[in-house]
């Protein structure tokens, strides 16, 4: 591990520019950068197979044992040690746990896309987290996500994903339309007008699910380019879905078929 330095300035301008990335999505874009924000984030990004671009601490996380661990499993990867303060500005969690890691966003790898995901709109950094989350353990490999989805490389898309970007090639500016045209396998679609149940569809083999805006939904111009359209039976009184809910639902129907 190279030499401890401290910031204690917020003009400082390494700490300024880390404030920009926790900030706006086109900054990380820009820089092609991003936070992670925890010690489970960076166990699975190194467990990814992929190293940061920088540590940074706040005082209280050295004397963590596990924050510890975690630095000497990053030999030759420059550590910063914030001020307090500092360190508060950049995380989003009211009791922050010390640990913040500068990585650079991974290229988008969709060239296996056998089982994949194409979202449409989807807005709550939440639900598209816990979508990226749900799709990483049931063994989805690529992720597609319109224009109009949350930044999926936010601090509160990767706390919420837990890990889920790292297994899974995601690309982040795709048009669907024409995704869906070119993907040579059975893409599915859910529809609450639809005949045929989720459980009665074969999703064995190449497949992708269209996933839409928690309001509106798919598009009718996505749902179009769909080979079959279903509906998940819900004997309960409730009219939809959340989309999270919905993507696992489908995500894992498809992972007991394909076992």
């Amino acid at each position: 591990m190279s030499d401890l330095k401290r910031i204690s300035s917020r003009d400082n301008t390494f700490f300024k520019s880390l404030l920009r990335l926790t900030t706006s999505s086109r900054e990380r874009r820009d820089a092609g950068q991003t936070l992670l924000d925890g010690p489970h984030l960076l166990r699975a990004w190194l467990d990814s197979g992929r190293h940061p671009a920088h540590i940074l601490i706040s005082p209280a996380a050295l004397e963590d044992v596990e924050i510890s661990r975690l630095r000497a499993d990053c030999p030759n990867v420059p550590c910063t040690l914030l001020d307090e303060a500092l360190f508060k500005q950049l995380s989003e969690l009211k009791t922050p746990n010390g640990l913040l890691t500068l990585i650079d966003i991974p290229p988008a790898d969709t060239s296996k896309a056998n089982f994949a995901l194409l979202l449409e709109d989807v807005q709550d950094p939440g639900n598209l987290g816990s979508i990226l989350r749900s799709a990483a353990a049931a063994g989805c490999d690529v992720v597609y996500l319109s224009q109009g989805c949350a930044d999926v490389w936010s601090p509160r898309v990767l706390r919420a994903a837990m890990g889920g970007h790292f297994t899974i090639g995601i690309n982040a500016s795709g048009d669907l339309i024409d995704i869906a045209s070119r993907f040579d396998g059975s893409l599915f679609a859910s529809s609450l007008e639809a005949k045929t149940s989720l459980y009665d569809c074969d999703l064995r083999g190449k497949i992708a699910f269209a996933i839409g805006n928690e309001g509106a939904g798919l598009t009718a111009a996505l749902q179009a380019k769909a080979r079959q359209r279903f509906i998940i039976p819900m004997p309960g009184k409730v009219e939809s879905l959340n989309a999270a809910a919905a993507a696992a639902v489908c995500l894992f129907e498809a992972a007991r078929q394909r076992r």
